[in-house]
């Protein structure tokens, strides 16, 4: 079976490029030219890589031949960065992957597997943990796009018959997140506090998100691809929440020492809390998340200290 990673070489889409490569799979990574392929080194040679310009892309000839399932994984934003630039980010997701939709049908890829967000598509939610039917009301422009994603790629399925899953993941964590993006709360606490700092934290401290240790997100982001059901659209967490000033407390237990806090103004950008139900791909998928929060932590901890 022939895998093409989009983002192949950032934090979620080598952790999936690895593992197909590792269990046999056929595997190609698309990135920028620019991109560090330092996360894909244990299999670096079972990997054909390929770059370019993803919002100019002309030619996905080579990318997309023979493709048996497409992972998407690029986005050129983050939520704060989107917030500055919205036309830019709507210019070049939004519109990026409409080119990437019409390429996939003209060479008949098999699925699109989209990573969405669920930390963001939702907005402020009426109700926790949060269910894949619950209202959609994103309050920052990478959410809207990334919404607007979905809904182009539900759209490409009703008129070209498109096969595809949408993965709404919750906060993935893991030992190979760059801390300098600002996406990635623990990988940048670990980062502060190898580097002498306090760590940062927005706000009070009360806001509540459900993270996932990325070996089971890429668990479940695996078995998703490689069946076709009727459910399109799944939540992928821990479906459970921790504070960020929980989290502060689990980490002084992990790293065995009082680690000060600088405190930050709130964000607008931060929904007071996200706990993604994941009750639909555990019927589905039979799919559960295996990591618990604090061994996930520990294994950040100990990979990265």
């Amino acid at each position: 079976m022939k895998i093409t990673v989009l983002g192949g070489c950032g934090f979620i889409g080598s952790a999936i490029a690895e593992r197909m490569a590792m269990d046999g799979y056929q595997v190609t990574v698309y990135d920028r030219p620019d991109a560090n392929i330092d996360n894909l080194s244990a299999v670096r040679e079972k990997i054909h890589f390929e770059t370019g310009d993803f919002v100019n892309q002309q030619d996905w000839d080579v990318i997309l031949s023979g493709a048996d399932i497409v992972f998407h994984c690029i986005s050129t934003t983050l939520p704060s960065t989107a917030l500055q630039e919205p036309v830019f980010d709507a210019e070049t997701n939004i519109v990026g992957s409409l080119k990437l939709f019409a390429a996939c049908v003209k060479h008949k890829v098999g699925k699109v597997v989209f990573i969405s967000s669920g930390g963001t598509v939702y907005g402020i939610p009426h109700a926790i943990p949060i269910h894949e039917n619950a209202a959609l009301n994103p309050i920052t422009p990478y959410g809207v796009s990334k919404l607007a994603i979905e809904k182009y790629l539900a759209l490409y399925h009703y008129h070209y018959g498109l096969d595809y899953t949408v993965l709404r993941l919750s906060n993935p964590y893991g030992i190979r997140q760059n801390p300098h993006t600002g996406q990635g709360v623990l990988a940048s606490w670990v980062h502060q506090l190898n580097s002498g700092r306090p760590i940062e934290i927005w706000g009070d401290g009360e806001i509540v998100r459900d993270y996932i240790y990325i070996d089971d997100a890429v668990d479940a982001i695996k078995r998703a691809s490689l069946v076709t059901t009727e459910v399109k659209t799944l939540n992928v967490g821990a479906g459970q929440g921790y504070s960020l000033n929980q989290l502060h407390q689990l980490l002084e237990e992990v790293a065995g020492q009082k680690i000060t806090v600088e405190h930050k103004p709130v964000r607008k950008v931060d929904v007071p809390v996200n706990v993604l139900d994941i009750g639909l791909i555990r019927d589905s998928l039979g799919w559960e998340p295996a990591t618990s929060m604090h061994a996930g932590l520990l294994k950040l901890w100990q990979g990265i200290a």
